[in-house]
C-alpha cells in the first residue's frame, strides 16, 4: 500500500501533545517529519523529552515515554539557532520542506529570525503553521497558555462540575489531544489550498478557540435564550437534557471504584430495563414516562445505585446489553488495553521499535484506510538520532562535515 502522505515533508518544532501530537498523525501516514531540537537545551523545548513514564528503572534525556508515545516515525535532529552557521542550515532545510510547525508562544519563530515573512524569503510557497493559546492577533496573543489553562479560558473546566460543587476540572491536558487534532487537520487543509492553487499560506490557529467550539451548545444556549451554564436546576454533566433520557448517567458497582454507565433512550428502553433489575420500584408511578423520570432523577439515581452497588459491572453490563439497553463498564487502562479485544483487533496498540528502550507500545491511530493505511513501527527520535542520516541527505554533508559540526557546537 502506498503512504497517502509520502510527497510531503515537513520542517518540524513542535513539542508536547498540543503541536507534536498533529506532526504524528502526518508521520503515520508517510510524510517526512524532521524534528530539530535544541543541542543546548537537550531537546527540552519540549518539556516531555526525558520525563515519565519510563519502561524501566532507567532515566535520561532520551528514554521519556510521553516523548516518544508523539514522536513515531519521525526523524530527529539538533540545531543551534543561536550560532550562525545554525541559521544557515535551517534556511536550507525551510527551502526543502513543504511546510514549517511549531507550538510555541508566539512571536518565538519571528525572534529566532524566522518569522513568515522570513518563510516566504526561503520558500514562496512555504506553508507556516503556528499553534499557540491565543494566536497571533488580538489583545491576549502575547499570553503563553498550557492545556488547563485553555480548558478554563474557554469554559470547558466551568462546565465539568457536578451541582453545588467547584469546577471540576478535566483531570489532564484535554486541550492537547483536541488542539494537535484541530492542528493536524489546519496542515492538510493548507496542504490541499497549494496542491490546487500553488500558494503557501500561514495559519494561525488559536487553541483557546479551538476548545470554544467544542461546547457549542451551551454557548448557544446563553447567547439564544440568556440561560447560563451551571444555573439552578439545570441537570449535572453526568445527565443528558437535550434529548432528554432518563435514567442517563454513571452508577456505582460492586467493588472499589467501579462504575456502570447507563442510558435509556426512551419507555421502550425503561421497560426493558425493569425488566432486568426485576424490583419493585421500578413500578413507581414518578418513574413511568421519560418526563417523570427526568423531574425525578435524584430518586431515580439513587434507587439505580442501590442495585448497581451488588452487581459486577462487567455482568450487568451484558445484562443491560442483551436487552437491548445501551450500557458500558467504566473500564480502566488495563481492562482497556490488556483485556479489551476491541481495540487489539483494531491494531489501536502497535509496537515501535526505539534505538534505546526498545520494543513499545504506543497510541495508534482511530481510523483506518484500505488504500494507503497508517504506518507505526519506529520510535520517537533520540535527541541528534538522525544529525548524519539527514544532514547528509537534504544538504550534502559527509559524516566528517556533520562531526565538525558537532564539535563547533552547531549541532
Amino acid at each position: 500500500m502506498g503512504s497517502a502522505l509520502s510527497s510531503f515533508r515537513i520542517c518540524d518544532f513542535t513539542g508536547q501533545l498540543a503541536g507534536a501530537g498533529a506532526t504524528k498523525w502526518l508521520a503515520a501516514f508517510g510524510a517526512e517529519i524532521i524534528r530539530i531540537e535544541d543541542p543546548v537545551k537537550q531537546g527540552r523545548w519540549d518539556i516531555l523529552r526525558g520525563t515519565a513514564p519510563f519502561v524501566d528503572d532507567r532515566r535520561g534525556v532520551n528514554l521519556g515515554g510521553g516523548f516518544n508515545n508523539h514522536n513515531t516515525e519521525k526523524f530527529g535532529i539538533t540545531l543551534n539557532l543561536r550560532t550562525d552557521k545554525g541559521k544557515e542550515m535551517l534556511a536550507e532545510i525551510v527551502k526543502k520542506s513543504d511546510a514549517v510547525t511549531e507550538n510555541f508562544a508566539a512571536g518565538v519563530l519571528e525572534k529566532w529570525g524566522f518569522g513568515y515573512d522570513r518563510l516566504k524569503q526561503l520558500r514562496p510557497d512555504i506553508i507556516y503553521v503556528s499553534n499557540c493559546g491565543f494566536g497571533h492577533e488580538g489583545p491576549y496573543a502575547k499570553y503563553k497558555t498550557w492545556g488547563p489553562i485553555v480548558q478554563a479560558i474557554s469554559g470547558l473546566t466551568f462546565s465539568s462540575g457536578l451541582p453545588d460543587q467547584p469546577p471540576a476540572g478535566w483531570g489532564y491536558s484535554y486541550m492537547d489531544h483536541t488542539g494537535g487534532m484541530y492542528m493536524a487537520m489546519a496542515i492538510l487543509l493548507a496542504l490541499i489550498h497549494r496542491q490546487r492553487t500553488g500558494e503557501g499560506q500561514w495559519v494561525d490557529l488559536a487553541c483557546t478557540d479551538s476548545a470554544l467550539t467544542l461546547h457549542g451548545p451551551a454557548l448557544l444556549d446563553w447567547t439564544v435564550n440568556g440561560r447560563p451554564s451551571r444555573r439552578e436546576g439545570q441537570p449535572n454533566s453526568n445527565r443528558t437534557q437535550w434529548p432528554q433520557m432518563a435514567p442517563s448517567g454513571t452508577y456505582a458497582c460492586a467493588g472499589d471504584d467501579e462504575w456502570l454507565s447507563i442510558c435509556c433512550r426512551h419507555d421502550t428502553d425503561w421497560e426493558a430495563f425493569k425488566t432486568v433489575v426485576g424490583e419493585a420500584w421500578c413500578d413507581d408511578s414518578q418513574f413511568s414516562s421519560v418526563e417523570s423520570r427526568m423531574e425525578n432523577h435524584d430518586a431515580l439515581d439513587a434507587h439505580i445505585t442501590s442495585w448497581t452497588s451488588s452487581q459486577e459491572k462487567l455482568v450487568a453490563e451484558r445484562l443491560l446489553r442483551e436487552a437491548g439497553i445501551p450500557a458500558s463498564a467504566v473500564l480502566k487502562p488495563e481492562e482497556r488495553i490488556e483485556k479489551d479485544p476491541s481495540t487489539k483487533q483494531f491494531g489501536l496498540w502497535p509496537t515501535a521499535k526505539h534505538s534505546e528502550m526498545g520494543n513499545v507500545r504506543v497510541d495508534g491511530l482511530p481510523a483506518h484506510l484500505s488504500k494507503s493505511d497508517w504506518n507505526i513501527e519506529r520510535g520517537g527520535p533520540c535527541l541528534g538520532e538522525h544529525n548524519e542520516e539527514v544532514y547528509g541527505r537534504l544538504l550534502g554533508l559527509s559524516s566528517g562535515e556533520v562531526e565538525s559540526l558537532r564539535e563547533e557546537g552547531v549541532i
